[in-house]
């Protein structure tokens, strides 16, 4: 690379860096690459050249047009051999930079370096009009200038139509309405999804992070395997010069505001319980340190480079459990060690063909102590206890390893081969765990409740995620085409497992008062009523383990047709199949041939960039993660044994004079230790999950210091998986087709009479995978053992359709950065409604992805039709900074947002199906409350969560502005509100529970971050 053009990169790249767009609109030319693209006359070579010695030149066609893709993110410096001064732009993932040199638009760009029409990078200087759908960029100087944590989940929360999900799913995101677990995440091309639960991803050292590119909806079909949102992740890499530095934040203790206290809220009906105190949190500290390196340069100059950076956080989290707190497990101190590392190698083998390789290392390790702590009264106690009761440690996490190669054939064929592989442990290792100890717990509002031992559940010791990961992606230019095709295939292997502490059960204690009328206790098999003063005890047993299997391969084909100088369209079309194996290796789920067409088009209104319209329609389709075959395939054993009881065991705590209640143990599920047959885990014909969506909008400038747009989506969910445990419309069929039975279902369950017809219905009484809301065909199973195929209507299984819809208005405006200031507002006004999340139910923090509570039983889905868990109808977003001299610059983001809708779910009344009532019913999952129906949605709204936070840069000229000192406050009015509260509302039918509406979290109080940095 000549020095003149070294120079000119270099000279341009903050600018462009800080100039680029927080937002703008791109269609994947690859998931980390971008592409240079512009007009010349016919005939003239064009050169595109990065700091890194990658060197494309290209000939101009006959139209007038050339365009250079597969280019590897970052600044570059285009020439022609008809002009002598170089013209520097940057690339962004997925983004086209434009470069003119007059031809086919009959225009030229002659202007000065820096201030070149770039594409999806500047939005003040043009409008990219050769991206069809809607995404936002951050680039790493961007996350050097605003106050953001500094995680890839914080980072996504910046964009439009993004919001923060239930705090039960940890940090996880909403994206355009959709569950948590309905997001992809990827790195370098790599997916880095959770394999077992699809919540969250891996991560990397945050300053290794050189792009990070969100998308929120209509994006091509290369991508796939999503209905919420992509994270996209590229790493930086190496270059000709040397570098080498260092940086440090820390978060100190000592200036974090308390936390909230949490209180049981006022019901009315447990005045032992109600406003006081549940759980003490003001004495709840949490310090943070994160300290990382990074050194790259080149091996061999303009052929191999190198990009390395490690990463170490050191936390504290020390908190209070709620009341009663235990002798044991009361305070919990958290230590954590959080080494993670990057390295990246770059070799160009000739100014054709390169090679990449990625090495990522993600491990958290967590050393717990954990001492007496117990409520008396209504105060909590002076101080934890000072002898260690109990502990453990925990690891998760583990190393990713990332192939590519990239070759050029000619001006117009371009070949990207990627391969990976990543592993990951998972290490449980509770510290003084006796297996003789049976542990105790007690649920009772009672004074001095019972608690014994240290652990309920144990795990298996050797759980592990395994993924591998293949993409081919070809690219031929051919005229005004520009056809892909492409491969992509995904293998995630998981081992889970975990068991009743101790010999194998637990005990529970629990009451329904003394005032309790009804003969049965709800939800119990029939067990009936303790009398008395309604105290009782449950003897719980559960277990379950196995290593399981998701297989996802994907085949696409797209081609970007420009019509005219000012229309291009993007014809996409995706086939998905997806297949789930159990712990035995045997296909449960088989989904193949799933067609996903995906149509873009965008229209160069006045011809000059400075106004698109755009529009795209598309159908995405989303696997069932592993998790799922544990939970609804594996063998799993989960009973509850109902006793009453006259004494308890002072020593073991353990319940005396048992008299049963029940007939034995009671599993709702029918999961009673046995394997699921894989022939009847599912519907013969079940369909994916699988959403459509369209959306359109515009972009303009907005006089020459602006730019604003609007976008308009409409998202609708075709079809979801959930489980059914219901047998009564298997029970109905069978009747119906003539096999043995009595006149009802419920005159069978109290016969105790065998017969086919109850066989049959047991088959979904121990759940089956479904389509909700659809006709289903069923592998039914008789006395003998002989399958019977039954296709049931949706109406016999007592399901409205399926529904769930977001509709949302993004509206911005910005300001891009002009050596002084950068600002951007994005305002979104949006509806989330139906009666199904998606694959979770954040009603109550359910994560048992894809079989969750919903759809279970035709009762529970009574009423649920209304506002969904993630429906923000207003959120604004606002964040810039503003450099007041050369040395100091100050920034702050903004965000208000909607509170969260409501639900009172409780009792069905007993008088409705009393039947039901005594034993099928779940109790208070149902969307009733005090006896009446209280539908979706209808119980209020919690209040507007707004948060301002402000940062300082100070980067003194006496350190050759290679030294930078921060300092960002986080929250800085401290507003604490609550996120999500306790929706399920009542303890017995009419009667409210004391943890109703009780707040299950706030959002973070107010914090001070401190940092420096210095880059040599």
């Amino acid at each position: 690379m000549s020095k003149s053009i070294n120079r000119a990169i270099r000279h341009s790249a903050l600018a462009a860096a800080l100039g680029m767009c927080l937002a703008s609109t791109a269609l994947a030319q690859s998931n980390t690459t971008g592409t240079v693209y512009g007009t010349a006359e016919p005939g003239t070579t064009v050169t595109i050249q990065n700091d890194s010695g990658l060197q494309r030149n290209v000939v101009v066609g006959a139209d007038g047009r050339y365009r250079v893709g597969s280019l590897p993110v970052g600044n570059y410096s285009v020439t022609s051999d008809k002009t002598t001064e170089p013209r520097t732009v940057t690339v962004v993932i997925g983004g086209g930079a434009e470069v003119n040199f007059g031809g086919a638009k009959g225009n030229s760009d002659a202007v000065s370096v820096g201030t070149v029409r770039v594409r999806g990078t500047r939005i003040g200087q043009g409008i990219d009009v050769s991206q069809t759908d809607t995404r936002s960029v951050f680039t790493s100087e961007q996350l050097k200038n605003i106050p953001v944590q500094n995680s890839i989940a914080a980072v996504a929360l910046l964009a439009p139509g993004v919001v923060q999900a239930d705090s039960r799913y940890g940090n996880t995101a909403s994206f355009g309405g959709s569950a948590a677990s309905e997001n992809a995440f990827y790195i370098n091309g790599f997916p880095v999804t959770n394999p077992l639960t699809n919540l969250g991803s891996t991560t990397l050292p945050f300053d290794g992070i050189s792009q990070q590119q969100v998308i929120t909806g209509g994006y091509g079909a290369e991508f796939g395997r999503s209905t919420g949102g992509v994270v996209n992740v590229v790493t930086k890499r190496g270059t000709n010069e040397f570098h080498h530095g260092a940086a440090v934040f820390w978060t100190p203790e000592n200036l974090r505001s308390k936390y909230t206290n949490i209180y049981y809220e006022n019901t009315g009906a447990n005045p032992a319980t109600d406003g006081t105190l549940y759980r003490y949190k003001e004495n709840d500290t949490y310090d943070q340190m994160q300290a990382g390196m990074y050194v790259t340069g080149p091996i061999v100059k303009d052929k191999l480079f190198f990009y390395a950076s490690g990463e170490f956080n050191r936390n504290q989290d020390n908190y209070a459990a709620a009341r009663p707190g235990s002798a044991s497990t009361g305070w919990t101190q958290d230590k954590y060690a959080i080494p993670r590392w990057l390295v990246k190698l770059d070799w160009n083998i000739s100014a054709n063909h390169a090679l990449e390789f990625t090495g990522i290392g993600d491990v958290t390790e967590v050393y717990r102590d954990q001492y007496a702590y117990q409520y008396t009264g209504a105060t909590p106690p002076d101080a934890p206890g000072t002898v260690r009761k109990a502990g453990g440690y925990f690891k998760d996490g583990g190393n990713t390893y990332i192939g590519k190669y990239t070759g050029h054939f000619g001006d117009n064929f371009t070949v990207s081969a990627m391969y990976g592989e990543q592993d990951q442990d998972h290490i449980n290792l509770p510290s003084g765990y006796d297996p003789s100890v049976v542990y105790v717990s007690d649920t009772r509002s009672v004074a001095n409740r019972i608690s014994k031992g240290t652990v309920a559940t144990v795990v298996d010791p050797n759980q592990f995620d395994k993924v591998k990961a293949t993409r081919l992606d070809l690219e031929y230019v051919l005229g005004s085409h520009t056809f892909r095709l492409g491969y992509d295939g995904q293998d995630a292997t998981s081992r889970r497992g975990s068991g009743t502490s101790g010999p194998g059960y637990r005990w529970t204690y629990a009451s329904v008062g003394p005032n309790f009328s009804e003969p049965l206790l709800p939800s119990a098999g029939g067990a009936v009523a303790p009398g008395g003063n309604g105290d009782y005890v449950m003897k719980v047993m559960a277990s379950n383990a196995g290593t399981v299997q998701t297989k996802q391969k994907a085949y696409y084909l797209e081609d970007r047709w420009q019509v005219t100088d000012n229309l291009l369209l993007s014809l996409g079309v995706r086939n998905d199949s997806f297949t789930n194996y159990n712990g035995d290796g045997i296909a449960y789920v088989e989904q193949k041939n799933q067609w996903a067409p995906r149509i873009g088009a965008t229209w160069d209104v006045r011809g000059d960039s400075s106004l698109k319209v755009f529009a795209n329609v598309g159908r995405y389709h989303l696997a069932m993660p592993n998790n799922v075959a544990f939970r609804g395939a594996g063998s799993s054993l989960n009973t509850t044994e109902y006793f009453a009881f006259t004494g308890i065991d002072p020593t073991t705590g353990a319940p005396t004079g048992l008299r049963a209640l029940g007939n034995g143990p009671f599993s709702p599920n029918q999961e009673y230790g046995q394997a699921r047959d894989p022939n009847i885990v599912s519907a013969a014909d079940l369909q994916p999950h699988f959403q459509d969506e369209a959306a359109f909008g515009f972009q303009s400038k907005l006089g020459t210091d602006y730019s604003w747009g609007a976008r308009y989506v409409y998202r609708t969910l075709r079809s979801a998986i959930d489980d059914i445990c219901d047998p009564r419309a298997a029970y109905k069929w069978a009747k119906d087709n003539g096999f043995s039975g009595e006149a009802t279902f419920e005159d069978d369950y109290h016969s105790g009479v065998d017969s086919d017809a109850m066989s049959m219905a047991n088959t979904l009484y121990s759940c089956a995978l479904y389509n909700p809301g659809e006709d289903n065909t069923f592998n039914l199973v008789d006395l003998a053992g002989n399958y019977h195929q039954a296709t049931i209507s949706a109406e016999d299984l007592g399901f409205d359709k399926l529904k769930r819809i977001y509709q949302g208005l993004d509206l911005y405006i910005e300001h891009p950065f002009n050596g002084k200031w950068y600002g951007r507002i994005d305002y979104t006004y949006s509806r989330n409604y139906g009666n199904a999340e998606g694959q979770l139910k954040s009603d109550i923090g359910q994560v048992d992805v894809s079989v969750t509570a919903d759809f279970d039983l035709p009762e529970l889905m009574e009423y649920a039709d209304g506002d969904l868990p993630n429906d923000r109808p207003h959120y604004l977003k606002a964040f810039g900074f503003y450099q007041w001299t050369p040395e100091w610059q100050t920034s702050a983001t903004i965000r208000a947002m909607a509170g969260r809708p409501l639900n009172c779910m409780g009792y069905r009344p007993t008088a409705l199906d009393p039947f039901y009532a005594s034993e099928l019913s779940y109790g208070n999952y149902h969307h009733y409350c005090n006896n009446q129906p209280s539908p979706r949605g209808s119980a209020g709204r919690l209040p507007w969560t707004n948060t301002l936070d402000l940062g300082v840069n100070y980067i003194p000229a006496w350190a050759d502005k290679k030294l930078r000192f921060g300092v960002d406050v986080f929250n800085v009015t401290n507003t604490q509100v609550a996120q999500n509260v306790i929706e399920r509302n009542e303890k017995a039918p009419g009667v409210a529970s004391a943890t109703a509406r009780q707040v299950v979290s706030y959002n973070a109080p107010r914090s001070v971050r401190f940092s420096v940095r210095y880059d040599f």
